[in-house]
């Protein structure tokens, strides 16, 4: 018999707070609240390997952060030097760059807010197990990531 963590059902997603922790960018706060709690509850639909993680988890924080407050944490617990776009702690808690977003947004042709609703998609299949270490699981996860943003934005 499977035992459950205290308090925590299996059909009931985990509860999503987005923060805004920075200040150059202005960001569709709203709108990325209304996109992570569906997006949430589909990526949670999509097999996974890993049997704890996101459903093992009572609830996350999406935190927008500057580029300086990101390569702070990029350098610390990555050991890598500059800002990156997204970085997800296995504890329920996902960093997203506003500064990188809006770069790349520009970079790849992309509104801002689809930038970072993609990075709030990737952190949550991070946390359902996706990999994107190699081609293959990188070309799953973009493939994913992709479906889940069509889906609700």
């Amino acid at each position: 018999m499977k035992t459950k963590k205290p308090g925590l059902r299996a059909d009931v997603a985990p509860t999503v707070t987005v923060l805004n922790r920075q200040k150059a960018v202005r960001v569709p706060l709203k709108v990325l609240e209304e996109f992570a709690r569906p997006a949430l509850r589909a990526c949670l639909g999509i097999p996974s390997k890993q049997t704890s993680g996101l459903a093992g988890l009572a609830e996350l924080s999406v935190v927008l952060v500057s580029d300086r407050r990101m390569a702070e944490l990029h350098r610390r617990f990555l050991q890598l030097p500059g800002p990156t776009d997204v970085i997800t702690f296995q504890h329920g808690e996902i960093f997203i760059s506003a500064e990188t977003a809006r770069r790349n947004a520009r970079r790849f042709g992309n509104s801002l807010q689809r930038e970072l609703c993609l990075y709030i998609a990737h952190g949550f299949l991070h946390l359902h197990g996706f990999d994107d270490k190699d081609s293959a699981g990188a070309a799953r996860m973009a493939r994913a990531q992709e479906k889940l943003v069509a889906a609700f934005l």
